[in-house]
């Protein structure tokens, strides 16, 4: 393959490659890597084409702004490309985005808008609303509005349908999709239509999202929420077509994590978090079938985007998505330990860049000293503060030398109003009792553990 001159040539054409370690029952599975795109997600595809179609049209010249609502990829799609081309361009996104994709986007020279992923449609601060509202007030703006665009799914329609037939060898019986402006799977449903009408559209749905159960019933239900990015929405987007779609699977967050860390163990694919809905719904699917079908679904993302969050044991233990055996005490509410079981700590002998280094790495705030199995002192941010504020060399002190050793035990089999009081002091709990040092409790632990438990009621 000879050297591209523009990046944007790029995007398209990713590879396919075929599943062999899940239990797909007699079918096949295989998987669109958009991972591969220069964006590093099937989102490029779009940028590139609605990007591409307004200035065919017109509506974008020399110092446009072009603004839009984004949960995440459409946005470093139309970054990658309103870069290369010059454009100012505004997000508007939910506060639910992986650190990762926004530092990617400013790096790529877009400017964000936070707002909340607890609204919807009508509430002021709901991100389509903020972004067409910002695009009315901004001079020579364009608002791509993905959902009502149709160089979105024309761009599937064009593209990602004719590469599987091709790469399919022409030999496929089902497509399994998620709809997030939904032109994914318009686009494809057009181009199947037409080529092979007897292909089957699948829709994987997070579990909150109103789409699966309006496929099955035809009513808009109420929203709920999800953590997965990317797909499922609270009202059916105007330009979606699900004319087509016979089968819709709800997939919970916990399976969509769970199932995309699996890809990555079992297959070496570092996949983001729709993956995993549409890989666990593709899974669902084969199971189901009583003859051999090829099905094709999608690695939308890539999982760099959420190392932060599903990627991270803490992130996941934290929101009760990685859960040991209960312990049915305090000790649940322990989040903070490696892989091992072992507490995140320092030892009396280690340096204050030690202790520094582990708070950065683990985002703690405080850590345990740890003598063998025995807890003997407390670090935390303002100790090292304190330390190093008139000293240029407190770093290369040794935590012996600056941790406290007023330490507030509890047991664990002390109850959660105990901790209430230990709190309010502005300390943290310590648990220990006579079978030795347990762990910390912080209040975002806490908080964490009654968030978790109001959910599941």
């Amino acid at each position: 393959m000879s050297a591209s001159s523009d990046v944007l040539r790029l995007i398209g054409n990713t590879p396919l490659v075929e599943v062999r370690s899940f239990d797909l029952g007699q079918c096949r599975l295989f998987l669109k890597l958009e991972s591969h795109n220069p964006g590093g997600s099937i989102k490029d595809r779009i940028g590139r084409s609605m990007i591409e179609a307004a200035e065919r049209e017109g509506k974008l010249g020399p110092g446009s702004t072009l603004v839009e609502a984004t949960a995440g990829n459409t946005g470093l799609g139309l970054a990658l490309v309103a870069a290369q081309k010059g454009y100012r361009l505004i997000l508007v996104i939910p506060d639910k985005m992986s650190q990762e994709k926004i530092f990617h986007l400013k790096a790529l020279g877009a400017e964000v808008v936070m707002t909340r992923s607890d609204v919807g449609v009508g509430h002021p601060a709901y991100y389509q609303d903020l972004a067409q509202k910002i695009a009315s007030e901004t001079p020579q703006a364009y608002y791509v509005n993905q959902f009502n665009n149709q160089a979105n799914p024309l761009a599937h329609e064009t593209t990602t349908g004719p590469e599987i037939w091709e790469q399919m060898q022409r030999q496929i019986d089902a497509v399994v999709c998620g709809v997030g402006s939904g032109g994914t799977i318009t686009g494809l449903s057009r181009y199947f239509a037409r080529q092979a009408p007897e292909v089957e559209m699948v829709l994987a749905d997070p579990a909150g999202s109103i789409l699966a159960d309006y496929i099955k019933t035809g009513h808009v239900g109420e929203a709920g929420s999800w953590v997965v990015e990317g797909i499922g929405e609270d009202f059916v987007p105007p330009m979606v077509d699900l004319s087509r779609v016979r089968h819709a699977y709800t997939i919970t967050d916990a399976d969509s994590l769970s199932t995309a860390r699996d890809l990555l163990r079992r297959e070496g694919i570092l996949a983001g978090s729709s993956s995993g809905t549409l890989v666990a719904a593709a899974v669902r699917y084969c199971r189901e079938q009583t003859k051999p079908k090829r099905v094709v679904t999608f690695v939308c993302d890539s999982g760099n985007k959420y190392l932060s969050k599903m990627y991270n044991d803490f992130w996941m233990a934290d929101h009760g998505f990685l859960k040991g055996k209960p312990c049915g005490d305090l000790r649940d509410l322990i989040v903070r330990r490696f892989a091992d079981g072992a507490v995140v700590s320092v030892s009396p002998t280690d340096l204050l860049t030690t202790a520094y280094a582990r708070m950065r790495l683990y985002d703690v705030s405080q850590l345990p000293v740890l003598e063998g199995d025995k807890i003997v002192g407390i670090l935390d941010e303002s100790d090292l503060l304190l330390a190093a504020g008139n000293n240029p060399a407190a770093f290369r002190q040794t935590c012996r030398e600056i941790m406290s050793t007023r330490l507030t035990t509890v047991s664990a089999k002390a109850s959660i109003e105990d901790l209430l009081p230990i709190f309010h002091a502005g300390h943290v709990a310590i648990v220990a009792d006579e079978a030795g040092f347990h762990g910390l409790i912080t209040r975002v632990d806490l908080l964490n553990y009654l968030r978790r438990h109001q959910s599941a009621a």
